[in-house]
């Protein structure tokens, strides 16, 4: 029988015949904890064999499985007909739900590429994080948007399609109403398609292939082609035309000669190498088109400590390939990878063509392997680096910050408030959380201001503070009753928590109802996080606004500060409410950078989020005067439509197709809009 005794599982003899009712077919396994949390997602040939695995000895298992295996409490299986399809579908899991215990690709949901409409008339060239099926083309991934953004300014010097970022479609029907061009066109970064006259369809979409092949590393054709539209200029004695092809050419040649020439390669392939340390990775893309070296991008792996190189290389290929719109006929690899005729396999049914997976061990293949390690490593280095300088800054400034305002301990978790309204209108409000100096996103939280009328920032600052810990007092208060409650009462619980983990994985939707409360439980529990130090923005009002407000709630041990600013932003001195002198911090201090890095992050956040609520505001203003136009249907028109553009543009059928509209409504929409 398997060894249960390192997990979480309450029931043994029920866990086991579960086990034991697991086929030995292929299929995707899904751990989960005694929340129904997922913590990982796995595939096996032989099902059960798998899942039997790691309930053996835990000196058999790697430091990092045995956690994993600690927190299982339950578990879902599902079958597959193939190996292939068992891997498609841990695949498509995986990037859904990113587990805790996998290897994940950091942020693989944003990487940016650059996307051409080809299916448009006058096609567009930008960047994007999302790959449709629509018709455009798409390259990359790049690792970052400033790769992106200096690869897009690059290509709109080089061949002046319309400018990626402000030449969207509203700005190029405008202009085409006027008749005239841009600015970009007089700069020669545009050739003014917007205008009828300046260039035609043929010649614009002629420059748009040649970005492709640019892009795809064909450089020798794009000079070819370049130099017969500069030849037939001169001929025609359009000298200003032959001119400007002629520099354009030569600044892609120049470009080309910096690039590595492979000549004993002259094909379409990636080089694939890792550097790794101490749970820590990067992977290295080398792309090379046509023999050359076309560009390069590392990506950061996150769950690595205690996987194999060949685990990690799978992950990442399955993850990264997965996303990438093209897929090259070679991939050369550091190191092998786990089931290698299922991947190929897969990327061949993906692109439609061979796909080889090969690890040189010789040669200048192997040069290039060397090539990726090498910079692999760089990055890896430079990654480690960052973090370090990051978190002796962090430390630095935090020491500071704890001698200047007398506190007995270093502030590790920062909450910062801030209050943004228009003479009153939309007030909100925002926390901020930072925690051993770096922002904690998760634990930000807004406020829409309820019992404040006008423009009355402290009052609304000691609202919102009141709501906030209020809402900690309860959190504290319910903890610390479930502590006082009998050991037989807490233990009658578990099989009702066991019991709401057998649901199948779903959304929160389809989950039992003690699913959905136990996490509300955790978003009680994160209220109930107190801060080491609470920042306000504002002076002496807002902090005894402040003091009022913890006070009256029973939390008067957490130190207060305000950040006073000057006029134009330029002071961040702090307000004690004990102090009558302000604390006026040093220019060079870390301090003071940390304490405008932590109040200039809080008024980005609630500017933002009171510019949302005014727009929607105004939107549902606009369309409440139509008459016809009720809640449920303003409702219905922005899910369906997104915004009051997408709703001008649609057409009376679209309008009238819509859950709730009628013709009639539709056409009296139209007529008002």
């Amino acid at each position: 029988m398997p060894d249960f005794s390192h997990t979480s599982i309450t029931d043994h003899d029920a866990f086991a015949e579960r086990l034991r009712c697991v086929p030995d077919t292929p299929g995707v396994y899904l751990w989960k904890d005694a929340q129904g949390t997922l913590l990982y997602v796995g595939k096996g040939k032989r099902l059960r064999e798998r899942m039997r695995s790691y309930f053996g000895s835990p000196r058999g298992l790697s430091a990092k499985t045995r956690r994993l295996v600690s927190h299982i409490a339950d578990f879902d299986t599902i079958i597959t007909q193939s190996e292939l399809e068992a891997l498609l579908l841990e695949m498509n899991l995986i990037k859904q739900h990113r587990p805790r215990y996998n290897i994940l690709l950091k942020d693989d949901k944003s990487y940016p590429y650059i996307k051409v409409t080809l299916q448009d008339e006058w096609p567009r060239v930008f960047s994007t994080r999302q790959v449709l099926h629509d018709g455009a083309r798409y390259f990359g991934p790049y690792a970052s948007a400033g790769s992106v953004y200096k690869a897009l300014d690059l290509l709109n010097r080089l061949f002046a399609f319309r400018p990626p970022y402000e030449c969207k479609d509203e700005k190029f029907t405008r202009y085409r109403r006027l008749g005239r061009p841009c600015l970009y066109h007089q700069m020669k970064r545009c050739l003014g398609p917007c205008v009828p006259g300046l260039v035609s369809q043929e010649e614009y979409r002629a420059t748009i292939e040649a970005v492709c092949r640019f892009l795809e590393g064909k450089v020798e054709q794009v000079t070819r082609g370049l130099r017969q539209e500069m030849e037939a200029a001169s001929d025609e004695l359009n000298f200003e035309r032959a001119a400007l092809l002629r520099d354009r050419i030569v600044a892609i040649e120049k470009i080309s000669q910096r690039q590595q020439v492979l000549r004993s390669v002259d094909e379409d392939q990636d080089v694939i190498a890792f550097a790794r340390e101490e749970g820590s990775a990067v992977v290295q893309v080398l792309f090379v088109r046509g023999g050359k070296l076309v560009n390069t991008e590392p990506f950061t792996l996150q769950g690595t400590e205690d996987e194999s190189d060949q685990a990690l290389l799978t992950s990442f290929i399955t993850q990264f390939y997965d996303q990438a719109p093209n897929v090259p006929p070679t991939l050369l690899l550091a190191d092998h990878v786990e089931e290698p005729m299922m991947i190929a396999a897969w990327l061949e049914k993906k692109v439609g063509q061979r796909v080889e997976l090969s690890v040189p061990r010789r040669g200048e293949k192997r040069q290039l392997v060397e090539l990726a390690t090498t910079n692999a490593r760089q990055k890896l280095d430079e990654l480690r680096q960052q973090w370090l300088n990051s978190e002796q800054r962090a430390v630095a400034a935090l020491t500071e910050l704890r001698d200047h305002l007398e506190l007995t301990e270093l502030p590790q978790r920062i909450e910062c408030y801030d209050v943004s309204n228009i003479q009153g209108e939309h007030a909100v409000a925002s926390m901020v959380v930072f925690e051993r100096g770096e922002p904690k996103n998760a634990a930000y939280r807004r406020f829409k201001i309820k019992s404040v009328e006008g423009a009355n920032d402290v009052a609304s600052l000691h609202e919102v503070l009141t709501r906030r810990f209020k809402r900690a007092a309860e959190a504290l208060a319910s903890e610390e009753q479930a502590t006082q409650l009998p050991l037989a009462d807490t233990e009658a619980q578990q099989p009702e928590v066991a019991a709401a983990t057998q649901s199948p994985l779903a959304s929160v939707e389809e989950q039992q109802p003690e699913v959905a409360a136990a996490k509300r439980q955790q978003a009680r529990e994160a209220w109930a996080v107190l801060p080491d130090l609470l920042l306000v923005d504002g002076g002496r009002p807002q902090v005894n606004a402040a003091v009022a407000a913890l006070q009256a709630l029973g939390f008067s041990q957490i130190p207060i500060a305000g950040v006073a600013k000057g006029p134009d932003r330029n002071r961040f001195d702090l307000v004690r409410p004990d102090q009558p002198v302000v604390i006026v911090l040093e220019r060079t201090s870390a301090a003071l950078g940390l304490v405008q890095r932590i109040d200039e992050e809080a008024h980005r956040f609630a500017i933002t989020y009171h510019r949302k609520v005014r727009s929607k505001k105004s939107l549902s203003s606009s369309l409440e005067t139509i008459p016809g136009i009720g809640p449920k249907r303003k409702k219905a028109l922005l899910r369906a439509f997104g915004s009051l553009a997408g709703i001008r543009k649609a057409s009376i059928e679209e309008l009238a197709a819509v859950p709730g509209m009628t013709r009639k409504a539709a056409e009296d929409l139209k007529q008002n809009l």
